[in-house]
């Protein structure tokens, strides 16, 4: 008798019985040898997909050099990494973790001890109803999820919130506490629901004229996921701060913080971490923004968003669905009834080949393929959809 799988581990999510085994590019393959076209990728995290041969190298050779020396030291992977970030974006200063939920804690850390400095003491930040910003205990507070605020009192405070593309509703929630403004400039958990433009706009005057720091989550739309290296690009805004993991590390654990250099304040001792700045991953995520942010490569990104938008919007024109949306290769379809988990069940079940989709809202599929994904893949990945469609009557 068999026993189901994940026994041992601390119940978190619901999972199928599935156990991979390994994955190449666009597909995994599971304990049994079924294949899964994969157009989750890990939540937008496998930039280059499964094992790319670029993060196999980076790992062995600077394994075979050096790991972790303790970041109370300079590593050479940890100095370029910052250098790269910062010659491609319009910050100054980097701080590297490990997780998108630690640079964000950073970031309203940073926040917070520029306001002390510079404003007074002023603290509070201005976040988004529907937005996400991690699982700490500080950033689900953050977070505009329904009821997370509440999950495990008590929870930190000083987070107010306002709603996205509605500039009255954060001129509303400022008060003379305020030291910041923080958002996803594309929501990707509330659906993939993307700031306006002209919204982004008068966020950037506005801060600017009250002396208010933007703070820029590109934890899930950071490195080419929109079809840029950074999504504050599509804007023509620059944010005073900004946060980056997911795709950052192409599969590993790696993210950054990074700022003007008038928000360099941490003392010594204020921020840190024991991973944070190790080589092995340092060197990976050099590796991958290298390949990831030539504009050759970007240039094919924005090819590859708008074909997949295309067949999106095939299929809801012949299927009777609401619409799709999205920015690059992070994009959503939204469905007319709340069976989009109906239709991740029955896209993993399919034979041969079966699809991996997501379903961040009951209404609602997102896709994060690789960014390198083939056009045949993607077509694939559109004809498996409109199978799993077909089976559950959506």
């Amino acid at each position: 008798m068999t026993t189901a799988p994940g026994q041992a581990l601390l119940t978190i999510t619901r999972r199928p019985e599935t156990v991979f085994a390994h994955g190449h590019g666009s597909w995994l393959t599971d304990e049994g040898g079924k294949r899964y076209l994969d157009l989750v990728q890990g939540w937008a995290v496998n930039c280059l997909g499964h094992s790319p041969e670029l993060i196999q190298r980076a790992l062995a050779e600077q394994s075979a050099r050096l790991v972790n020396p303790s970041p109370a030291y300079f590593n050479r992977p940890m100095l370029d990494l910052a250098e790269r970030l910062v010659a491609l974006s319009c910050f100054d200063r980097v701080f590297l973790a490990s997780s998108g939920a630690e640079a964000n804690e950073g970031a309203i850390k940073l926040a917070r001890r520029w306001g002390s400095r510079q404003r007074g003491g002023a603290h509070e930040v201005v976040t988004f109803d529907h937005g996400f910003h991690g699982r700490t205990l500080a950033m689900m507070s953050a977070s505009g999820k329904p009821g997370w605020d509440q999950l495990y009192p008590p929870m930190p405070g000083g987070f107010a919130k306002a709603r996205l593309n509605d500039i009255a509703s954060v001129e509303r929630a400022l008060t003379p506490a305020t030291v910041a403004v923080m958002l996803e400039l594309v929501q990707g958990e509330a659906g993939v629901n993307p700031a306006d433009r002209g919204f982004m706009r008068e966020l950037r005057a506005l801060t600017t004229e009250r002396g208010l720091l933007l703070i820029a989550d590109e934890v899930q739309t950071g490195i080419g996921r929109c079809g840029h290296a950074f999504a504050y690009e599509l804007y023509d805004i620059e944010p005073d701060i900004m946060t980056l993991a997911k795709g950052l590390g192409g599969g590993v654990p790696l993210a950054a913080l990074l700022c003007r250099e008038a928000l360099n304040c941490f003392e010594p001792g204020d921020q840190g971490g024991t991973f944070c700045g190790n080589p092995l991953m340092a060197a990976v995520g050099l590796a991958v923004v290298n390949e990831v942010c030539r504009p050759d490569f970007l240039a094919d990104v924005r090819q590859r968003g708008g074909r997949l938008s295309l067949g999106l919007q095939a299929i809801v024109r012949d299927h009777g669905l609401v619409g799709e949306r999205g920015t690059g290769l992070l994009r959503a379809l939204v469905l007319p009834h709340d069976r989009a988990s109906d239709v991740v069940a029955a896209a993993h079940a399919l034979a041969p080949v079966g699809l991996l989709v997501n379903a961040p809202r009951p209404n609602l599929l997102r896709f994060m393929p690789a960014l390198n994904i083939d056009d045949a893949a993607l077509d694939l990945g559109l004809d498996l959809l409109r199978q799993a469609l077909r089976e559950t009557g959506a």
